[in-house]
């Protein structure tokens, strides 16, 4: 025992092959007399942290299954049951077994349980195992250091020490030395570790009944308020028929990153903090949690969006064709999926959650201003802008909604009424698209492919950030 700050858990660290190829390791470290190289460390070491990173929704079976299933191939579920019954034997875990793991929000098992299931994972693994100790109790870790100061120095003068300093160079020297005990190489190809990362986090969050049901419903929640205020469009321009279908366009671009950017903030960390053990342990790559996530989050994203346009698109009687609103609901997906995206790419570099938020909404808004041509048209828009609209997916997203709500539309000016002067002067739908935005009706194919080229350029952005996590993320 040693005082918080003297270097446990960096040695730890050292020993176990978890601070990769940074800093300048001395000495050797043998096991059963023969050296083990630096690279092999990982292979033959195990780790298990001092706080206890595990996903609150599983029980203590499934989350031990899941984690044989990743380390081990060529075993029959069968076997790997067994296995687990075993470990679960060992460190008395069997009572528990059906047992959640519990977090802040729900009850689940003990501390002492959560430890165990933490070891038990390592144990799954083949391999010798370290324990950090507990750092928690600093004044008596302060006493007990000035005791094993004491104790120390009488030991390394003493006929024990020299004896087995003796035994270990004796050890070393052996021909016929014992082999190191390694853990399991058969781990599952790549493909097989996403498939178990994706059932693992659909049967997580898929328990958390409230937070599936908001997922599915905060688009449309949105979707309300934009109805209640809007009421029933118009087909008059002296009564805003255009104003009021450029606000429902701009409200729908500009929120939906919003709902996808809160989904990865809520949900991601949890994950992202079992990445950084796991992929520490060798178990996966940390870019195949990410990979696993978003094809999790597909499903939701769509029948949230689906929800949230079926509701609004007809509600306040936007174009009522119907190859339009399907057009509407795949544009409005896009902005939501880059929300999400977004954030969970930051979140490879950026620890910090409420920072990364931040950063999306502020990134958002920026391509608001620069990329619909709500505030300003393009035309009125410095050089330097314009450009910087072609890297923004509202500037596709805004364009294609335009020409799919008014293209073909034509609008009535009531005489009833005085209108401003000027006002009555384009009632065509393609005039209207013209004025704003030139060459946007043949441009809408490109637009679509322009707009959808935003998701895979941001899963492949996530992945060289996920791999970048694997150089910041030492400890």
């Amino acid at each position: 025992m040693c005082v918080p700050g003297s270097g446990k858990t960096t040695l730890l660290d050292a020993i176990s092959g978890r601070i990769g190829n940074s800093g300048t390791l001395l000495g050797d470290v043998s096991v059963n007399g023969r050296k083990l190289k630096r690279e092999q460390y990982q292979d033959c070491f195990s780790y298990v942290l001092q706080s206890d990173n595990l996903l609150s929704y599983l029980t203590v079976e499934e989350t031990l299954t899941y984690t044989a299933q990743l380390a081990l191939r060529q075993h029959s579920a069968d076997v790997i049951h067994k296995k687990v019954l075993a470990v679960m034997a060992e460190l008395s875990l069997g009572h528990v077994a059906h047992s959640v793991i519990g977090g802040r929000i729900f009850p689940g098992i003990s501390g002492g349980e959560r430890r165990r299931v933490s070891i038990a994972m390592q144990l799954l693994q083949d391999p010798m195992d370290l324990t950090s100790v507990d750092t928690r109790c600093s004044e008596r870790e302060a006493t007990t250091y000035s005791r094993m100061h004491e104790i120390t120095s009488s030991y390394q003068d003493s006929e024990i020490n020299q004896s087995m300093l003796r035994q270990i160079e004796q050890s070393c020297q052996r021909t016929d030395k014992p082999s190191i005990p390694f853990k399991s190489k058969e781990s599952p190809s790549g493909l097989a570790k996403l498939a178990v990362l994706l059932r693992r986090t659909v049967r997580n969050l898929s328990r958390d009944r409230m937070g599936v049901l908001m997922r599915l419903s905060q688009n449309l929640i949105y979707g309300l308020f934009v109805a209640f205020f809007v009421m029933r469009l118009d087909d008059d321009i002296t009564k805003g028929a255009v104003q009021d279908r450029i606000g429902i366009i701009y409200q729908a671009m500009g929120a939906s990153p919003y709902t996808g950017m809160l989904n990865a903030v809520a949900l991601f960390p949890a994950l992202r903090a079992m990445a950084d053990q796991e992929s520490k342990d060798g178990l996966y790559q940390k870019w195949q949690m990410f990979l696993a996530y978003i094809f999790h989050i597909l499903p939701f994203s769509i029948i949230s969006v689906f929800i949230f346009s079926s509701f609004l698109y007809w509600t306040v009687g936007m174009n009522p064709e119907m190859w339009r609103f399907l057009c509407f609901s795949a544009v409005i997906l896009v902005p939501h999926l880059v929300g999400e995206l977004l954030t969970l790419v930051l979140m490879g570099v950026v620890q910090d959650p409420n920072m990364v938020n931040t950063g999306v909404a502020l990134l958002n808004v920026a391509g608001i201003m620069v990329g619909s041509g709500f505030l300003r048209s393009y035309q009125q828009m410095p050089v330097v802008f314009q450009w910087l609209s072609y890297l923004t997916f509202q500037k596709y997203g805004c364009e294609l909604l335009i020409v799919t709500e008014f293209h073909g539309l034509n609008f009535t000016c009531s005489t009833g009424s005085i209108p401003l002067p000027g006002a009555c002067l384009m009632t065509d739908g393609d005039d209207i698209i013209d004025q704003g935005y030139p060459g946007a009706l043949d441009r809408y194919t490109l637009d679509f492919l322009l707009l959808y080229s935003f998701l895979p350029a941001l899963v492949l952005l996530g992945v060289i950030s996920y791999k970048i996590r694997d150089c910041l993320v030492q400890h």
